[in-house]
């Protein structure tokens, strides 16, 4: 069997057969980039969005700019000609040179980490359930989460905490939407950890308000806390960060979480049905994979072998194995590539300047509640607000009835209207949503 796959590897690469790209996401957004990327029309229609409508759902899914749909098909092609030359070549191929590594790099070179350090999922919920699924929990052990965060974030802990025997604990970070600080948020969670915390599960950026958390200072009173703990009793930093990549500043890493999770088919416009997981190499190295990987040569060698593998975890040990969609998670790299030609800084720049511009505007209507806070360092791409008398349903289908904007309800218990305006939208956009509210007085 090894000898059969070598022999695949070697002659499908020397064919030629689906060649592995080396700079495949640069070439892709060559075209784009002599569009010049500094005018936000030439972003726009990169977009297949209809005309007609404004769209400020694109948080939810992302349609796909050019250089991410050709190459979803360019691989489709390549899959449709020729599947097993096609996979062989590149996913099988030297771990150095096969499109696996070409994907994670890519996804480290904007987050700021080793590839080495990065699991491939097919979403946000698939990466919480490989990070606290895998995290070695025990009888005695608490997982501190917040009331705000999201369903299946209280359920991947829910689940990991059953299985393991421990605990886990909600807490909130604030009692209203008017008076949120920085430092309330980072005081709440370091009072609330016990001598048995042993993870702190929290949400870059809340869907259900728009409300940002200064991850940094969190991460940093954490590291207090740790000083005072043995290596193997120190509290792990858990984000859900789906809602903040693509928006806010890309130095993730650098931030000192320990592990983060996010799908790229939001903000970050990537292919749908992929995402990541990255983790501290001492983080994974504590963890047990609880599926099968394809994505690491040493857990089939060891197979083959007749042997356990041969320690500590690393990322790839953790990626979900089997057959993928594969056009996709190849096309990754464009995605990321796309948004370093616009320029991170300037994509947050423009999402905070829109959505600031919607705040503002909506915190002067007397028949509006705003719970987003106006401070863009509690605030990112989102604005959730009420309007006077009607429902949030009524108003999201008033939106798209009278005015074709489409918005949404935030998927929670206590639930708001909705909207999040992006790169592919104008301040001509946000005028027209406001006057549209404005009119629901």
């Amino acid at each position: 069997m090894l000898s059969r796959r070598r022999f695949l590897v070697t002659s499908a690469v020397a064919a030629g057969a689906g060649a592995v790209p080396s700079a495949l996401a640069a070439e892709q957004n060559q075209r784009f980039v002599a569009e010049e990327p500094r005018d936000w029309g030439a972003v726009r229609r990169q977009f297949e969005l209809d005309p007609s409508y404004i769209h400020l759902g694109l948080f939810f899914l992302s349609s796909h700019p050019r250089p991410v749909r050709e190459a979803i098909e360019r691989y489709r092609q390549q899959l449709e000609a020729n599947p097993l030359h096609t996979v062989e070549s590149l996913v099988f191929s030297d771990p150095r040179n096969n499109i696996t590594t070409k994907v994670c790099t890519a996804i480290a070179s904007y987050i700021g980490g080793s590839a080495d350090d990065i699991a491939l999922t097919q979403n946000t919920t698939t990466g919480l359930a490989v990070i606290y699924q895998g995290l070695p929990l025990k009888p005695g052990d608490e997982i501190l989460t917040t009331t705000h965060d999201h369903f299946v974030h209280h359920e991947a802990i829910r689940l990991a905490a059953e299985r393991g025997g421990a605990t886990w604990r909600k807490v909130p970070l604030f009692d209203a939407y008017d008076a949120i600080s920085a430092d309330q948020m980072v005081e709440r969670l370091q009072k609330a950890i016990r001598p048995s915390t042993r993870v702190v599960g929290v949400t870059w950026v809340h869907s259900s308000s728009g409300v940002k958390l200064p991850l940094r200072r969190i991460a940093e009173a954490l590291a207090v806390v740790n000083r005072e703990r043995a290596p193997e009793r120190r509290v792990l930093l858990v984000v859900d960060g789906v809602h903040g990549l693509g928006v806010e500043a890309p130095d993730i890493v650098a931030m000192g979480v320990d592990a983060f999770s996010a799908g790229t088919h939001k903000w970050m416009f990537g292919p749908r049905g992929t995402g990541f997981v990255w983790a501290r190499p001492e983080v994974w190295s504590g963890m047990r994979p609880f599926m099968p990987s394809t994505s690491s040569a040493e857990l089939f060698y060891a197979w083959a072998g007749g042997r356990p593998p041969e320690g500590p975890a690393r990322a790839n040990w953790f990626s979900p194995g089997g057959f993928q969609a594969f056009e996709h998670y190849w096309a990754v790299p464009e995605a990321f590539a796309f948004h370093q030609a616009i320029g991170p800084q300037r994509i947050t720049e423009r999402i905070h300047a829109l959505n600031a511009r919607m705040r503002e505007g909506l915190a002067k209507l007397s028949h509006v509640t705003l719970y987003t806070p106006r401070s863009a360092e509690l605030a990112s791409g989102m604005v959730c607000f009420d309007v006077r008398g009607m429902t949030q349903r009524q108003v999201v289908q008033r939106l798209f009835e009278r005015y074709r904007i489409l918005g949404s309800t935030t998927p929670y218990a206590l639930s708001y209207a909705r909207v999040a305006f992006g790169i592919q939208n104008t301040p001509e956009e946000v005028e027209k949503t406001l006057a549209a509210i404005r009119e629901m007085a």
